[in-house]
């Protein structure tokens, strides 16, 4: 990446590890404030990994996640001024970058938008405005509410919480009876390590959703959309919707498409999203996309990999750079095909690892990469947190690529017991 940036001229509002990675190879040093919650810096050791890190410059510490006071922060850390742009590094970011991001008169998704992306219930409330199809739902407190909602659409409900990032706590369920079993998973569900103490969450109940899954990526400056890109994705059945796979450029018909496209940006309009990356997901229920999430930041999973191979571009540069208020140009169209597909490995104690060599063999692989070693403990695959690796492959168009990651994903071995 050519991104110029002297000395604390980047702040990232919130340490993503896989993020701060790639930040490593590519940003100069000493460029970088990091922004993070004091009981996540001592938590997650972020002090250590900053002085591991020789982009980052120093780490501020700050409440962010449960309302910032941007004003407050600058007027403690004035340094903060001569930064050139402010990033969100995590889902739970969005608000507070997009905050600091106008107290210094920098780019950035705007307050508003920021707030209505980091709350699923206040996204519905969005969309159903602005005549974008929802699934029914309603924000409940208990699962009494939950159970009768589910009696009056056939039987079956999606249970989310209102403020929670990689399908953490996300449930389909299938018979009202189980609700009451399954209501602390969601009303209360796991804290991600890179969440503060006691981040608050409501409950939202949907009606599900049949039909294919996609996402689309729009990257948007002071308003216009500059590039937009479709993503087919996979994701496991049953109770848990994890993703499993993700393939770009999509192999939908040209027409459909588009109006994802369409539809994406009449969303991003509708919230006056302003600067920066649109992460939004739909299902095509009868032909018809209907809304599932929206982040206001970059999407995970791999997909910002996937978009660059297949364009042929630098993704997250360009992203950097439209926060940096530039209008970069990227290609309308790709020129190839990406797709990943995500390790699954059997709950239990890992006893051995086979096939990592034949799975790098296969032709179109990119990467392999694993999350678990021997003598790690492996859960139910209930969140994107849970899965054990990934493979990364490329093809001529997007149906060879998904064929070349599956065949690795197959090679790999993860035995547990």
């Amino acid at each position: 990446m050519q991104l110029d940036l002297g000395r604390d001229e980047m702040i990232i509002v919130g340490a993503s590890l896989g993020m701060l990675r790639w930040y490593a190879e590519e940003l100069p040093a000493g460029s970088v404030v990091l922004v993070e919650e004091p009981d996540v810096i001592q938590r997650r050791g972020i002090e250590q990994l900053a002085g591991e890190l020789a982009f980052i410059s120093r780490v501020v510490p700050a409440r962010y996640q449960t309302g910032l006071d941007a004003a407050a922060l600058v007027a403690r850390e004035p340094a903060l001024r001569s930064a050139r742009l402010v990033v969100p590094g995590l889902e739970y970011a969005v608000a507070g970058a997009a905050r600091l991001a106008a107290e210094l008169g920098l780019p950035g998704a705007g307050a508003a938008a920021a707030d209505v992306f980091s709350d699923k219930h206040r996204m519905r409330l969005l969309a159903a405005e602005a005549g974008l199809a929802n699934p029914a739902f309603e924000l409940v407190g208990t699962a009494t509410e939950a159970v009768a909602f589910a009696e009056r659409h056939g039987g079956r409900c999606v249970l989310k919480p209102t403020r929670r990032s990689g399908s953490l706590g996300v449930q389909i369920i299938t018979d009202p009876a189980e609700i009451t079993d399954a209501w602390a998973a969601t009303a209360s569900p796991e804290a991600p390590p890179e969440a503060t103490d006691g981040l608050p969450t409501g409950v939202l109940v949907e009606q599900v959703l049949d039909g294919p899954e996609h996402s689309v990526e729009l990257l948007v400056a002071d308003g216009e959309v500059i590039f937009g890109n479709v993503t087919d994705k996979r994701v496991l059945p049953g109770r848990c919707p994890v993703e499993t796979g993700h393939t770009v450029p999509t192999a939908l018909p040209a027409a459909t498409r588009r109006e994802l496209l369409a539809v994406a940006t009449r969303l991003a309009t509708a919230a006056g999203f302003r600067t920066g990356v649109l992460h939004s997901e739909w299902i095509l229920a009868d032909g018809r996309p209907t809304l599932v999430e929206c982040a206001a930041r970059l999407p995970g999973d791999m997909i910002t990999a996937l978009v660059s191979i297949a364009y042929e571009c630098g993704f997250i540069e360009a992203y950097l750079r439209v926060l940096r208020g530039e209008r970069p140009a990227l290609r309308p169209r790709p020129t190839g095909a990406a797709a990943v597909e995500f390790l699954l490995a059997p709950p239990g104690t890992v006893t051995a690892v086979d096939g990592l060599r034949d799975a790098r063999r296969v032709p179109g692989v990119l990467d392999v990469q694993l999350e678990v070693a021997v003598g790690d403990t492996v859960t139910e695959v209930t969140s994107s947190q849970r899965r054990s690796g990934h493979v990364l492959a490329w093809g001529i168009d997007g149906p060879a690529a998904t064929d070349a990651a599956g065949k690795a994903a197959e090679q790999v071995r993860i035995t547990t017991g």
